[in-house]
């Protein structure tokens, strides 16, 4: 039995814009029943919010979503996906 568990992914997007989409593509295509969370997260150092990234966390419990299909969504928003 795998026992590695994964309790959350984290997509990390370009910009508000992106993380809805994938946000709303989750529930499409995942069956995401808990809604993502959108979090915006500015990076180390800039007050401009044009440099801030976004990320769309997933919680998992159950380890039921593919990282290869969560990573290949966030590329698809030129974007990837953070390994906890």
């Amino acid at each position: 039995m795998n026992d590695t568990h994964h309790s959350r992914h984290v997509l990390v997007l370009p910009d508000r814009d992106a993380a809805e989409e994938v946000a709303e593509a989750l529930t499409e295509r995942f069956g995401v029943t808990e809604e993502p969370q959108l979090v915006r997260d500015a990076l180390a150092g800039e007050d401009d919010a044009e440099d801030a990234q976004w990320l769309v966390v997933v919680e998992d419990p159950d380890a039921a979503y593919d990282p290869a299909r969560l990573h290949a969504l966030a590329t698809e928003y030129e974007g990837w996906l953070e390994t906890e």
